[in-house]
């Protein structure tokens, strides 16, 4: 099996793992980060969405070898030190959760849209979002949330 190096969270990681093993695998079976949730397993539903180079991707489609080229991966456990990022925060005041699933990837597509478009339309906010399921529904105080975070200057 061929061994891996990634860097995650500003850390730099050695797997040994099969080749195209799932970079969502890697992250919560190997490296025990497991912010990054599990859900339908074929790039659908944006609960495993993750930075990559500050770009969002779908951990749960994305085989090892595609990211262990030097590529900075960001989790939701390296989003902030504190949980104080500003959409966390927005997330917290709005109290956008229900079940909580979902969070992990909308927060990271927030803050991938937020950090590319700090001011961003509701239309386009609901257009760069669409990618992230959220079951319960929790869309209005999603788009409030991203809305209160883009009123920041610290992104």
């Amino acid at each position: 099996m061929p061994t891996y190096s990634l860097r995650i969270n500003t850390e730099i990681y050695e797997v040994t793992v099969p080749e195209g093993t799932p970079l969502l695998w890697v992250l919560r079976e190997h490296l025990e980060l497991t912010g990054t949730k599990y859900s339908c397993g074929i790039a659908q539903c944006g609960t495993c969405t993750i930075h990559v180079d500050g770009r969002p991707a779908k951990a749960c489609v994305l085989p090892i070898e595609g990211v262990a080229n030097g590529e900075e991966i960001k989790t939701i456990e390296g989003l902030s030190e504190s949980a104080d990022h500003p959409v966390q925060k927005a997330w917290i005041e709005e109290q956008v959760p229900q079940c909580g699933y979902c969070q992990s990837g909308q927060i990271m597509q927030a803050a991938a849209l937020l950090k590319q478009n700090p001011n961003p339309s509701r239309e386009e906010i609901k257009r760069y979002m669409s990618p992230v399921m959220c079951r319960c529904g929790t869309y209005i105080r999603i788009l409030k949330a991203i809305e209160r975070a883009s009123e920041t200057t610290n992104l």
